[in-house]
């Protein structure tokens, strides 16, 4: 099976091309193949696997996997990988394509240099305020700065859905936080049915917010797109920023705006081929197996 690695300010996935190579002989067995090719150790490495098919009402389709197997409904960083791959492979030669996920169809704005994509600005959408929407267990119109008790310690907690859900937290130290310790547990806290993406914030100014993400399935990660976009919203919503600013994040910096006239949430950035590889998934699988004995 062939395959791309690419990364998004450091958010790394494995990308497999299901439109022009045959991927029906491994469709039953995404889950394991994604934490099989996702280990560090022992396959590519990677914080997950991302294949990009045909679509029926879009020009293409996404679906990706956490390193740990589970599906996500969408990840931005991964998006706009999935933007340059199709233009600089040839599978298209538009500029602006629309990309079928779980979290719905999204517009992707290319600005190419030389043939190649260089930057990408992705139309997210419309942020999710709504709790049962997110999903949270929770009767309020929204949830904003709402005090959790995690284990005996309390946080404010901010969430929104950008088709996937976020918990957003405003800190004064970042870099003093164990991200490692609190991440999880605020992961699979019951509050939230379908776990969630927890984001850390320090506000530097009203145009410059800077986080560290727990993503759900995959812990700790170099960025996070849609992390990044529920992030600039909680932010207004709180009164900590304004409509556009800059995020940044251990691998880099985004620059999300939350557009007054249509609500929608644009998150722009690069994204980077790392290598082409070839694996073979029986061998991989035998590799994996003499590891559990």
């Amino acid at each position: 099976m062939k395959f791309t690695k690419m990364h998004g300010l450091g958010n790394d996935y494995v990308y497999i091309d299901c439109v022009r190579q045959d991927c029906k002989a491994f469709m039953d067995d995404l889950p394991q193949i994604a934490r099989l090719i996702s280990d560090r150790h022992f396959g590519v490495g990677a914080d997950g696997l991302v294949l990009i098919l045909p679509s029926e009402l879009a020009d293409f389709r996404m679906r990706m996997f956490n390193s740990d197997g589970s599906e996500a409904e969408m990840c931005g960083n991964a998006i706009r990988c999935v933007g340059k791959y199709v233009y600089d492979n040839g599978l298209t030669q538009k500029t602006a394509v629309s990309i079928e996920t779980l979290a719905g169809i999204k517009l992707l704005d290319m600005k190419v240099k030389d043939g190649k994509v260089q930057m990408v600005k992705v139309d997210m959408g419309q942020p999710i305020l709504e709790p049962q929407r997110i999903p949270v267990q929770s009767d309020k119109k929204a949830f904003i700065n709402e005090p959790v008790d995690v284990e005996g310690q309390t946080f404010k907690i901010t969430c929104v859905s950008m088709g996937n859900p976020h918990a957003v937290i405003y800190v004064n130290d970042l870099d003093g936080l164990q991200l490692e310790k609190v991440g999880p547990k605020i992961e699979n806290h019951p509050l939230f049915p379908n776990r969630i993406n927890v984001e850390f914030v320090q506000v530097i100014d009203r145009q410059t917010l800077k986080m560290r993400v727990w993503e759900r399935g995959a812990g700790e990660t170099m960025a996070c797109g849609t992390g990044a976009c529920a992030v600039l919203v909680a932010s207004v919503l709180n009164g900590l920023s304004q409509r556009n600013a800059t995020v940044k994040l251990l691998g880099g910096d985004l620059i999300i705006e939350w557009n007054e006239e249509d609500s929608h949430v644009y998150m722009t950035g690069p994204g980077v081929k790392v290598f082409d590889g070839e694996i073979d998934l029986e061998m991989l699988s035998a590799t994996a197996s003499k590891q559990l004995l």
